[in-house]
Order: C-alpha cells, then structure tokens, then sequence
C-alpha cells in the first residue's frame, strides 16, 4: 500500500515523520505519525502505538508530549495514528466535539451511518501494524500501546482484547468503564446501537472481568486535578477493583495537582517509555 511522506524532522538524532495513506478499513485518507530512533537505521525495532484523546489529530502527541528523547535512549519506534476517520460526508459527523470526527473512540461501528468508516479498532490492531511491519524497520513481535482518554480507553481496550498481542500497556486519565460515563453512553448508543450489553466488548472494566489472558502489568498515570475524573467521566476507581479482583497487576498513581492536559502528559512520559522499553526490551 502507497504511504505519502508529509513531513521528515530529525529530533534527537532520529527522524519524526508523518504519513498518508489510502485506508481499506476506513475507507478514507488516514494519516500517522512515527518516529524512528537512531537505533532504526541499523535495525529493527519495537513499536510502540499511541492513541491520542477526543478532538486531537496526530499531530497532538508528537508536538506537545516531548517523547521523543525517551524514544531515542530506548530505541523504541513510535507511532501515533489519527483518531477517527475524517471527511466521509457523514451527516452529523461535526455536529459535537465529542462523537464523529475527531471521536472515533476505537469501536468497530455496527450502526447506520458510521458501521462503513468508523472502524478505529480494526484500523489500530490490524490495518496499521501490518502497514508498519511492512514499511518500517520495526520487530512484529516486539509490540506495545497506550493512550490518552479516549486513547487510554482504546489502549486498555486493545490489550484486554488481544492477549499475548501487546508486550505492555499504559495509560494517562483513560476512560476507564464507558457504559458507565456520559461519553460512552453517547458515543456507544451512536456507534453500536442501544443494546448495552454489545457496549462491555470496548470496556475496559468489564473486559477485565473476564479477561483470562497471558500476565500484563497495566501502568496508569490520573491527575488528581483532572475535571473529567471529578465529574465522573474516567471512573478508574471501577477498573482498579476488577483488576484487583481479577489478580492482574496495575500501578495507578493519582498525581496531586495535575490536570487532563499535554502539560501533565509531558511530565509523565519518561516514565511510561522506560515502563514499554522494561517488556520490549527483554
């Protein structure tokens, strides 16, 4: 499949790029980003996938988080889709901020006008890691994900999903259990349809319930100043107690006075590559 450079920008002695390409999942152009670290051109590396949060392209996370030095000491391929797909004509598709463009929430839709386009979850476990093992000099089966919000619901999403797929899994104020928070509601009655018992296959919370996979240690960064956990958007205290219950192992740190934004995402960052770079390195 053709992929068209945008742009090329040497940041710490790799080379952070921007791609289009023709997707067949979302039947639309799609772009990405993905850094390769210097270690790159002499090899072949993990990838690890970052899925970004409501509203963001993917330029967000690689202008704003810093990551890319931490990427480059750990040899770590990045690489960061866009978070819905854009320009189907869609009606309603940019109506509101929070479903439809910009809003694709990593579902697979099954209802009428979004099932043909709005297929984010096969698009991020499928579609782009084949066209990223074809096209760039990364190790299939060295790979990780995390997100942020919308992208830390899809990153546990993926994890949970697909055992033994993603080395390690990380998250920063993911929307933890979305059958439960308005967002959810919204989007998965848009999405999927009004049964909610189809809603608990993209919860991470009920997902780990019933998860029986491989071990994965689940890292989780919240801030503690963070206006969606307080108004009950995120709900992790949910998805801490299904993973307690479940005996899986996940770090959460409520980080006192930080916020929702890039600026708290940015502070946090080392931590999760070094984190990826532990089980992707091994």
């Amino acid at each position: 499949m053709a992929l068209k450079q945008i742009s090329s920008n040497r940041c710490f002695g790799g080379l952070q790029k921007v791609f289009e390409h023709d997707s067949t999942e979302l039947k639309c152009k799609m772009r990405f980003a993905v850094y390769l670290p210097p270690q790159a051109e002499s090899g072949k590396c993990p990838a690890l996938y970052w899925l970004s949060g409501l509203t963001c392209t993917e330029q967000n996370f690689i202008s704003k988080s810093g990551y890319q030095q931490a990427a480059s000491e750990h040899g770590l391929v990045v690489i960061a889709p866009d978070t819905s797909p854009r320009g189907c004509n869609i009606k309603g598709e940019d109506d509101s901020w929070d479903f439809g463009t910009g809003a694709g929430f990593y579902v697979n839709a099954t209802e009428d006008p979004w099932k043909t386009n709005y297929r984010m979850y096969s698009y991020v476990t499928e579609e782009l890691p084949q066209l990223i093992n074809a096209n760039f000099p990364v190790d299939p089966q060295r790979m990780s994900i995390f997100g942020h919000s919308m992208g830390g619901h899809g990153a546990l999403v993926c994890a949970l999903k697909n055992p033994g797929k993603y080395k390690s899994v990380s998250a920063f104020a993911p929307i933890c259990n979305p059958v439960l928070s308005p967002w959810g509601k919204k989007v998965f009655n848009g999405y999927l349809g009004p049964d909610q018992s189809k809603w608990k296959a993209y919860d991470a919370t009920c997902l780990v319930k019933s998860y029986s996979g491989s071990q994965i240690d689940i890292l989780i960064d919240q801030g503690k100043d963070d206006e969606f956990l307080s108004n009950g958007q995120l709900l992790p205290d949910n998805f801490i107690a299904a993973c307690t219950e479940k005996k899986i192992p996940v770090v959460f740190r409520l980080q006192e006075g930080y916020d929702h934004s890039y600026y708290f995402i940015a502070t946090f960052i080392t931590d999760h590559i070094r984190h990826h770079a532990k089980y992707l390195n091994a």
